[in-house]
């Protein structure tokens, strides 16, 4: 058996909420590929009965296989179906959803791709007015079809079951009939080269027309998705005008970014103020959807 690799103690031990702890568990699984159940524990300071209640979650949802004296990684080429990926990282992606809508003024264009983090931006964007709203993310169409200002568009097609989805030649060609002031977009995972990845081609190609569609790119992605592998290479983290996210960048990848994406991450507390100063701004220029767009891809 080869030796367990050596997991660094936390600085200071600090029992966290179960679903936390399992967002960190992954990360540590991606970067060691297999864990000891002691390992785990000692990192943690938690007990080994606390551990395995984690690591047996999470084989139970696919994500870890077990191993004699702990667990490993599984490495699929398929995602995890669509409502398990909803509740993953629940409150990190509501707080992405919400920074991304104070973003966004009324009355402007927005093209919504698919994926669990677009919906929460859908779901903060309910309460805008007058929007001009282009999606294949059925979730997102009817969080958004509450408030009836909003004018919601949808292309035809077949429904990818069981993911409330819309992807194909015809969903791509709608999203490039439009020029959208803003495009919102997730990704299955990110390579540690900056590179983004997606579990099939019909996701990428998705994620293209939509890019090529709009004036201003926004790329939202909790931090599970760093480091998480996927088949399909489809454009690269330096590719939007914004990325959203919840936690900071590592240096490597915070330097491919520089001078070049404007980066809003959620647990910074001074992430809303940046943000409100946004709002300011657009507001204090009529609400110029134009304005917005240039103050907020300021940078790029």
């Amino acid at each position: 058996m080869p030796a367990t690799p050596a997991v660094t103690p936390a600085l200071k031990p600090v029992l966290k909420p179960a679903s936390l702890r399992h967002n960190e568990i992954i990360a540590l699984f991606r970067q060691h590929g297999f864990l000891t159940m002691e390992a785990l524990a000692e990192h943690f300071a938690v007990t080994t009965q606390t551990i395995r209640r984690d690591i047996n979650a999470l084989c139970d949802a696919d994500i870890l296989r077990r191993r004699h004296g702990g667990a490993e990684l599984i490495l699929s080429a398929r995602n995890q179906p669509y409502d398990m990926r909803r509740i993953n990282n629940l409150e990190q992606k509501a707080e992405i959803g919400a920074a991304v809508a104070a973003l966004i003024p009324n009355s402007c264009s927005v093209l919504i791709g698919i994926g669990t983090t677009p919906e929460q931006v859908a779901l903060a964007l309910a309460k805008h007015d007058h929007l001009t709203v282009i999606t294949n993310n059925l979730r997102a169409a009817l969080a958004l079809s509450t408030n009836q200002n909003n004018q919601v568009i949808v292309p035809g097609g077949t429904l990818r079951f069981p993911n409330p989805e819309i992807l194909g030649n015809d969903a791509d060609k709608l999203f490039r009939n439009f020029r959208a002031d803003f495009g919102i977009y997730g990704v299955g995972g990110v390579d540690t080269d900056g590179t983004l990845l997606d579990f099939d081609r019909m996701e990428s190609s998705s994620r293209q027309a939509l890019r090529e569609s709009c004036r201003t790119q926004i790329l939202v992605t909790d931090n599970s998705k760093f480091g998480r592998q996927a088949p399909v290479r489809g454009g690269h983290l330096s590719d939007p005008d914004i990325l959203v996210t919840d936690s900071p960048l590592s240096p490597a990848l915070a330097a491919m970014l520089a001078g070049n994406t404007r980066v809003v991450v959620t647990s910074q507390p001074d992430y809303s103020t940046d943000t409100d100063r946004q709002s300011t701004t657009s507001a204090a220029t009529g609400n110029s959807v134009m304005a917005a767009i240039a103050s907020i891809a300021a940078g790029k």
